[in-house]
């Protein structure tokens, strides 16, 4: 982030905006550097360190790449500044605890074919068929845990206010990193498959995920890459029968019952399904455009029905219920944590810390695999 970016987010709400050359002064004023710091999450004490910052490659994925496919907002960029610190803290101390994340599932290139590849990987990772989305997307969780990959999930509530722009994310060596799609559990998954793709290549990218992006082939041959391999890596045998479907037209109401089917049984979402029928002309761009629109238009008719249920359920006094989702916990994370403690490598408020569970929790965790 540049100066001129930062002023004003600092600036905002001041009467008289903070200038560029009162936080580049030899002495900051505690109120700018208060500022400064809800921008970055650092705590003050990090600014009065007279020791000059790491900016090394390993420090942070800003410092190993400067373009992404996606204009990164501010809260997009603290969510991938957390997990790089949570990735270097927890290399940290898996070292300490004698523990060793080599990689297990081999390197492919962009000329490899991402068909070929996902048929190999998907035999040695993809889980037993889960009807429930949420189960198949814990499930293949742990199977790249039992192949050294983590993977995280991050959850943005509904009233956050710098929200991230971004679906998910690959560190490397092994972090996967998933925004928690609470209402579409098939669009994470697809996103989790797009980042394995990532890590398969072992190029990093931080990642926004937009069918029309597809449809317009505005991608780059990495995106390309992945999401073909995302794409076929779920499809498994059922691609043969989406590839030799019948064209979609209105005469045959489009295949919808048929990709609502194909859909339940491969946890591809119905429009990443009509858009790969797109893409090998099985739907004209005009139907294709029908369909989606209405897709766009059942899902908001939902959100408006929602949305006046809790309005009217607020007027009668009745509790909303429900609560922030839990993030999935990588059988990975949890095991390394147990060992650390085991160990004496951290202590049991780091531990409950580590895990973000509170101290009355502790016992369920330092028995269990995963949450």
């Amino acid at each position: 982030m540049s100066v001129e970016e930062l002023l004003p987010l600092i600036s905002e709400g001041l009467t008289k905006p903070i200038t560029k050359k009162q936080i580049l002064s030899p002495n900051i004023e505690l109120g700018h550097l208060k500022r400064i710091d809800k921008v970055f999450n650092k705590g003050i004490h990090y600014y009065l360190d007279p020791k000059s910052p790491d900016v090394s490659k390993d420090a942070s994925i800003f410092f190993r790449k400067t373009k992404f496919d996606v204009d990164l907002s501010l809260g997009a960029r603290k969510i991938v500044n957390h997990f790089e610190e949570f990735k270097i803290s927890l290399s940290a101390i898996a070292e300490l605890s004698d523990i060793k994340f080599d990689r297990i599932l081999p390197v492919f290139t962009l000329n490899s074919n991402p068909k070929n590849v996902a048929t190999e990987i998907r035999k040695l990772v993809n889980p037993e068929f889960k009807i429930k989305d949420k189960d198949f997307l814990t499930e293949l969780i742990k199977k790249l845990a039992e192949k050294n990959i983590l993977v995280f999930e991050f959850v943005e509530t509904w009233n956050k206010k710098e929200r991230a722009n971004i679906d998910g994310f690959f560190l490397k060596p092994n972090v996967i990193v998933l925004k928690r799609q609470q209402i579409s559990f098939k669009r994470e998954i697809f996103t989790l498959a797009h980042e394995l793709g990532h890590y398969i290549l072992n190029e990093e990218e931080i990642d926004q995920i937009d069918y029309q992006d597809f449809v317009n082939q505005k991608l780059s041959r990495i995106e390309t890459w992945c999401n073909d391999f995302a794409f076929h890596f779920l499809s498994g045998e059922f691609e043969e029968i989406i590839e030799t479907i019948d064209n979609s037209t209105a005469q045959n109401d489009y295949n919808i019952d048929l990709i609502q089917s194909i859909s339940e049984k491969t946890h591809l979402s119905r429009i990443a399904i009509f858009t790969k029928l797109l893409l090998i002309n099985k739907i004209s761009p005009a139907n294709y455009n029908k369909v989606k629109a209405g897709f766009e238009e059942d899902f908001r008719i939902k959100n408006e029905e929602l949305k006046k249920k809790r309005e009217l359920d607020k007027q009668n006094g009745i509790n909303p219920g429900g609560s922030t989702p839990i993030p999935i916990k990588s059988p990975l994370l949890v095991s390394t944590i147990q060992t650390a403690f085991y160990e004496g490598v951290i202590s049991e408020y780091e531990f409950c810390k580590k895990l973000n569970i509170k101290p009355d929790k502790i016992d369920n965790f330092l028995y269990e695999s995963s949450n």
